[in-house]
């Protein structure tokens, strides 16, 4: 079985930065499910596996455009402290949840002065090239449910929404 658009592709991964440090990894935990084809996972990521067997081992560098994209400047925004309000101290660091033309996001504090706070609204990996291990631990068939909801079910989730 070949890992094509509508099936669940089942995977270990390892995703380091250039300098080797690792983002984030499945090890020790239970593999990742995905549905292939409908971006549930970065672009450069689900080309390289398609047509992927299991027990398929690659290693792989994905350029920031097909990762996480290229840092956006217009993400990058100085607001007043008081859009704050109700929060007891403001820092780097912190996320918060905004409302953009783009729906939901989640955006993080890089500055704090005086009286404005300096949000970025980039995913944390954007502008960076992704260095995957990736191996295939299985494919299977999607449900109707899952096709039809564009992502994998987890046991715990509920079929319908």
């Amino acid at each position: 079985m070949q890992l094509t658009d509508k099936m669940v592709g089942i995977i270990h991964y390892t995703l380091r930065n250039e300098g080797g440090e690792t983002i984030d990894t499945s090890e020790g935990e239970a593999p990742l499910e995905y549905l292939h084809g409908y971006q549930n996972i970065v672009p450069g990521l689900e080309l390289e596996l398609a047509g992927k067997k299991v027990g398929d081992k690659l290693k792989t560098v994905i350029a920031a455009e097909q990762g996480y994209g290229e840092i956006d400047p217009n993400l990058i925004q100085e607001l007043p402290l008081e859009m704050f309000q109700g929060v007891e101290k403001v820092e780097p660091g912190m996320e918060f949840h905004a409302e953009t033309e783009h729906g939901l996001q989640i955006v993080e504090v890089v500055e704090v002065e005086q009286d404005t706070v300096t949000i970025d609204g980039n995913h944390p990996l954007a502008g960076l090239d992704l260095h995957f291990e990736v191996e295939v631990v299985g494919i299977r068939e999607a449900t109707a449910d899952e096709l039809e909801h564009g992502h994998v079910h987890n046991a715990d989730e509920p079929t319908h929404h």
